[in-house]
């Protein structure tokens, strides 16, 4: 008969309470619960948009153009938030418009993590000549408007979703590099580190066993930071005429459509931008609580 090892009942043990104390710790930022729970709406509209949506986002109902708000004098509750100027559902194309804008957030993330991260390590166990050289790099990056220079790039690579997408991730990419070679920089003084030197750990041990999940506390707090700005890019490139292109139900693409309605039917531009705040306050929010639940520092006693 088998016995279990005492070290793994130890750690089986000890994930439940790693997992009850960072609970602990982010439900105590109030701001903090009340984004995660807008931020689980959000992710389940984009999961279940088609069952979700009354009509295709994209069909048009020529009779009821411009239809106020169902509550508003002369809506309709067959359209709850109203019409378009061709005649969609607002709804529709809202709920449908969370699917793109979530998709953004996950790609975008784990684009420019994934080599943000990967250059970062790099770095920081790099000589001092490539680090010095992969730094003025990212500092470079960093010297140019985010947002300018998304648009620069989408402007060379041509105005779609996916493109812009490609721009952003490469915008956010310095920030995780930054971020993940001050880690690396600060957990390889440590004894641990050198014990696992000593006992003949390779560099790739070193640098993805050893180090790399000790540095991931703020990563997790920047990408859940860098899933608003995302969002936000995307629906300014958007707004823009760069970023997805009609008759895509985007926020950013149908506030660009709106914008010459916006004294006749308020609603048009209205409900596309309540959408992105609502969705970036609440990740920002949520990435608050994390920073507070990962951060010992940030622990209260």
């Amino acid at each position: 008969m088998t016995q279990t090892p005492a070290s793994e009942i130890a750690e089986t043990e000890e994930r439940p309470g790693r997992l009850k104390e960072f609970w602990f710790y982010f439900r105590e930022n109030r701001g903090a619960v009340f984004g995660l729970y807008i931020f689980v709406v959000f992710a389940f509209c984009a999961a279940f948009a088609p069952l979700l949506s009354l009509y295709d986002p994209t069909e048009q109902f020529r009779q009821f153009t411009l239809l106020p708000p169902a509550w508003q004098e002369g809506g309709d509750w067959q359209f709850p938030l109203g019409t378009d100027p061709l005649g969609r559902d607002m709804l529709s194309r809202l709920v449908e418009g969370s699917r793109y804008s979530f998709f953004v957030g996950i790609v975008v993330v784990t684009i420019a993590a994934s080599g943000g991260i990967l250059v970062g390590l790099i770095a920081g166990f790099a000589p001092k000549w490539l680090d010095s050289i992969i730094m003025r790099i990212m500092d470079i990056i960093l010297a140019f408007p985010s947002l300018l220079l998304a648009l620069v790039l989408v402007a060379i690579l041509g105005p779609s979703l996916t493109n812009a997408m490609i721009a952003i991730a490469i915008v956010l990419q310095p920030h995780y590099v930054r971020l993940t070679r001050a880690s690396v920089m600060s957990e390889r003084q440590k004894d641990y580190v050198t014990s696992a030197r000593v006992v003949g750990a390779g560099l790739g041990r070193l640098m993805f066993v050893t180090v790399l999940p000790n540095c991931l506390a703020p990563i997790i707090v920047q990408a859940a930071l860098s899933f608003s700005t995302a969002i936000l890019d995307a629906a300014a490139l958007g707004f823009l005429g760069m970023g997805a292109q009609p008759p895509t139900p985007e926020w950013g693409t149908m506030l660009a459509e709106a914008r010459e309605f916006i004294l006749r039917a308020w609603w048009v531009v209205t409900f596309p931008g309540l959408a992105i705040l609502v969705t970036v306050l609440a990740i920002n929010l949520m990435g608050d609580g994390l920073r507070d639940a990962l951060d010992p520092k940030l622990k209260r006693s």
